[in-house]
């Protein structure tokens, strides 16, 4: 397919808002700048949900009528910061293919440089990092990519691709991004319409909510402002969010005026938004003069939908919430594995960091954690020696009480996890979840990857390896004979309780066979295994 129709626009339209509805809950995953609000895949399928109504009402099958009322319907129904973007992003697009009597993949690349352009300038401060970011470095790659590809599919497939290389790059821009572990929500969010265009025109099957053939819903008011602003309650310069449509506009109004109007309202105030045309405008300004933001739109056409929100009484909403939920202790567990990182969980440790051997966190990386934790004293489990001189060095970047617990084994983390004593002080904490793991034993049980002589063993690569820390104590090729004789090797006379942590490579049924073989030799033990999902680590094992 070389050129596109209006039936096949039709489609696409339709496509992109159903692709991106389907996937809307993973977009809203996403979403954790600048707050979790969780709400940037809604907002943006709402957007399109608008411009698929708006569509569906025109009786013409004219590109130029169509394209005309999807950019409208977008913008109508534009929610969130996101929303609003996404409707630039669509003007952008309908304004140049209205004008283009083919439609060609050269075409369709002219179109999305100007759309860059109208969502760029749609907003005040432009932040790289977000779906600015996408739309950008698709517009950049479009024109060679058309110019090698006149098939719309291959297009397409390959538009999508650069789309998804430089979506991976947003967490190294936004460091919001690169803590939570995610890529812009709003990024994916376009990437999902633009799946779903590819998808009618590959002949791809899109899982639907909503059938084609249904109405949209729209929910009421369909002008709906902009959804939940991300305001910076913590610099507050201006104090009200002003939202307003400017309907039924006089007929001496040109875009040269609506151009005025975003001046004036810079002028009073900052994250202003000014979008649409004479038939239609959206705006958003924080302002300490909201009178004067109506007063210079009311010159211009009638005012619909009028939001103005204190932003100063949400700050200290905000601030009184924060103060009402603050703990007087926090705590940060470092470890590898979905289902160590669970336990840790349960055991009520407030951040869980992903590291340990071969992955050890940064610094950074838990600096981030001990800020994000809503207490002035944070105590940190390393569960590692190679990462506890990294936890240590935290305590010169932060304003915050940090306490190390210097545990160098995961089973010492979550003994002394389980001594934590919420009705006692940080200091008693910190001396009774030292003392807790003393007596605690702790063997590993891994592979070798080459071949050594160490500790009286001649090892070769591939051998499965019990260690004492850093001492080996067994070898053998086989796992379960290897964990017998650690066991064997760490408990004496006064140890009571082995437990296993099974990781990466062993089978639920194979640590059952395990256990049961142990209970056979340990009668008076109680034997308990866990699932802990480690790497490397066939099983972690203490004794006590």
């Amino acid at each position: 397919m070389k050129v596109l129709d209006s039936a096949k626009i039709l489609e696409m339209i339709d496509g992109g808002y159903r692709y991106l509805k389907a996937n809307k809950n993973t977009v809203d995953a996403l979403n954790v700048f600048p707050v979790p609000d969780g709400d940037t895949g809604t907002n943006m399928s709402l957007t399109m949900a608008s411009a698929v109504k708006e569509v569906r009402a025109v009786q013409t099958d004219d590109i130029s009528d169509i394209l005309t009322a999807y950019s409208r319907g977008a913008l109508k129904g534009a929610r969130g910061n996101s929303g609003v973007i996404l409707s630039q992003i669509i003007k952008g697009l309908a304004v140049v293919l209205s004008d283009e009597k083919t439609i060609t993949t050269k075409a369709f690349a002219k179109a999305l440089g100007y759309a860059r352009e109208v969502a760029y300038n749609a907003v005040t401060k432009p932040k790289e990092g977000t779906v600015l970011t996408v739309i950008r470095y698709m517009a950049e790659n479009a024109p060679a990519l058309a110019s090698k590809n006149a098939s719309f599919i291959n297009f397409f497939d390959q538009l999508i691709s650069k789309g998804e290389e430089i979506l991976q790059k947003t967490p190294d821009m936004l460091p919001v991004l690169k803590q939570a572990g995610v890529v812009d929500a709003g990024g994916k969010g376009l990437l999902c319409v633009f799946q779903g265009y590819y998808n009618v025109l590959a002949g791809v099957e899109i899982p639907e909510e909503i059938a084609s053939d249904e109405s949209v819903v729209v929910p009421t008011p369909p002008l709906d402002a902009f959804g939940n602003d991300e305001h910076d309650l913590e610099n507050i310069k201006y104090a009200y969010c002003t939202e307003y449509f400017v309907i039924n506009l006089k007929k001496h109004v040109t875009e040269e005026d609506v151009e005025k109007l975003r001046d004036k309202l810079m002028a009073i105030g900052d994250c202003v938004i000014v979008i649409g045309d004479v038939s239609l405008i959206k705006v958003h300004v924080h302002t300490n003069q909201p009178n004067k933001a109506l007063y210079h739109a009311l010159q211009l056409g009638e005012l619909d939908k009028v939001k103005i929100e204190n932003m100063l009484e949400q700050h200290r909403a905000l601030v009184k919430a924060k103060e009402e939920s603050k703990k007087e202790i926090g705590l940060i567990s470092i470890c590898a594995g979905d289902g160590i990182a669970n336990i840790f969980k349960d055991l009520m440790i407030d951040e869980v960091i992903e590291g340990g051997q071969t992955m050890n966190p940064s610094v950074e990386d838990i600096l981030n954690a001990v800020e994000k934790i809503n207490s002035d004293n944070i105590i940190i489990l390393p569960n590692n020696k190679n990462i506890i001189m990294a936890a240590e060095k935290v305590k010169e970047l932060t304003q915050k009480k940090v306490y190390v617990v210097p545990t160098k084994e995961v089973a010492q983390g979550i003994r002394a996890a389980f001594a934590y004593d919420a009705n006692k002080s940080v200091e008693e904490n910190v001396s009774e979840m030292i003392a807790s793991y003393e007596d605690l034993k702790c063997g590993e049980v891994t592979n070798a990857v080459r071949n050594t002589s160490l500790d009286g063993f001649d090892i070769k690569e591939g051998d499965i390896i019990g260690l004492d820390g850093k001492t080996i104590i067994a070898d053998s090729k086989s796992v379960e004979e290897t964990a017998l004789a650690v066991v064997d090797k760490l408990v004496d006379e006064w140890s009571e309780v082995i437990t296993l942590y099974y990781g990466e490579g062993v089978s639920k049924e194979e640590t059952e066979k395990l256990v049961a073989k142990l209970k056979e030799k340990y009668e008076d033990f109680d034997i308990v295994s866990y699932y802990g999902g480690q790497p490397h680590y066939y099983y972690l094992i203490s004794i006590e």
